[in-house]
């Protein structure tokens, strides 16, 4: 672990007043457009309307990338010399998704008024699934429900249109990475606790990030929600000057839904993760990996988790969980897939601490005996 304070570097070129005006300017930006957005939700639900926003801040990512490299490709200049900008196989090339026509944002937009507008983003998001096999089956087909407001959604779409609006193409791109991930975070507020199913507090993550500092090597999250672990890892990585691809990320999700938000999610960063749906404790995904690092925020106290179908799991090495709470079973099985030297952090109830009810008691003390627990941190009240 770490020993003293961390901070993060800013650009050597900019001067520190510079970027604390530009950190305030992006957060002022996210904030009003949080306001605008919710705004247009009126009636609707923040559990459903989160697929709304969040399908079209992607499709906006993946169509400004696509553009920035139909641009240079249409240029035909060095290395682009003779290239089809209407070639898959260019994209494909520089782990851009290729953007059919009739799915790019600018004819999205154009189209942002028509009452039609719910189809042709359906039809667009269908299209884009098409073209590109690693998003089937991810993006939201949820735009032409009688029941959404289409002249709220055409307001919905020019308010995403001005994200980056003007920029360059990275800056485009690394601002929407940005609003995404706040949106999540504030969909979660929204949502209160049913939020916690999908989003971990990025103060939370950023601490277990911080002390583990995976570097390097297979890093795990059996219940990865949105992929906030994995975004975090990807952030320490930059900041120390390493490299994303020094990492191989592993997860699984039991909820499709919070699934795709996890793909969009990596998937506007460029991170290559093998992530798979299925209840973890009843049927782990990753059989036969053992991490070098797990960051993890499993569902708290849940006491239907099937342990009565588990009695005699492999898993329970320091005692069986009780048959009413999760809590220690997830704790069992995050240390299974530890490779020898690997290290977790690990989410839990505060409740876990000191719970003696159903043989608790003792798998924590068989766990502190066997050496396995470095530190437990209490986290301040109303964090979820």
């Amino acid at each position: 672990m770490r020993r003293g304070i961390s901070c993060l570097p800013h650009p050597p070129n900019l001067p520190y007043f510079s970027l604390l005006s530009l950190m305030t300017e992006i957060k002022d930006l996210e904030r009003t457009l949080w306001a605008a957005a919710d705004k247009l939700r009126s009636n609707m639900d923040a559990a459903e309307y989160k697929h709304v926003v969040l399908g079209l801040i992607f499709l906006k990512y993946i169509s400004d990338a696509f553009e920035d490299l139909y641009a240079r490709l249409l240029s035909g200049e060095g290395e682009f010399a003779g290239a089809d900008p209407e070639d898959p196989d260019e994209y494909l090339a520089h782990n851009i998704f290729f953007v059919p026509a009739t799915a790019r944002w600018t004819h999205i937009q154009a189209q942002a008024r028509q009452p039609e507008i719910g189809r042709i983003l359906d039809d667009a998001m269908d299209a884009i699934e098409k073209q590109n096999n690693s998003l089937r089956g991810v993006l939201p087909r949820i735009y032409a429900d009688p029941e959404l407001n289409k002249q709220r959604l055409g307001e919905l779409i020019d308010l995403i249109g001005t994200i980056g609006f003007g920029g360059n193409g990275h800056k485009s791109k690394d601002l929407l990475g940005r609003v995404y991930e706040y949106f999540l975070g504030q969909f979660a507020d929204a949502e209160g606790k049913k939020g916690g199913q999908f989003y971990t507090p990025a103060s939370i993550v950023k601490l277990l990030v911080e002390m583990l500092e995976p570097y390097k090597g297979r890093i795990y999250d059996g219940c990865c929600g949105s992929g906030g672990m994995f975004v975090q890892s990807e952030k320490f990585i930059e900041e120390h000057q390493g490299r994303i691809g020094d990492l191989s990320i592993y997860g699984q999700e039991s909820n499709p839904t919070t699934l795709r938000l996890a793909k969009m999610n990596l998937a506007i960063r460029g991170i290559d993760a093998r992530i798979e749906l299925g209840d973890t404790l009843l049927h782990d995904k990753h059989p036969d990996l053992k991490a070098d690092f797990i960051l993890a925020n499993p569902p708290f106290n849940i006491s239907d988790w099937s342990g009565e179908l588990l009695r005699d799991d492999a898993r329970w090495q320091y005692g069986i969980p009780p048959t009413g709470n999760a809590n220690y079973a997830w704790l069992q099985h995050f240390i299974s897939k530890l490779s020898p030297a690997g290290t977790a952090g690990i989410v839990l109830a505060n409740g876990s601490m000191n719970s003696n009810t159903g043989g608790e008691g003792e798998i924590r003390k068989n766990l502190i005996e066997a050496g396995l627990v470095d530190c437990m941190v209490s986290l301040p009240a109303q964090l979820f």
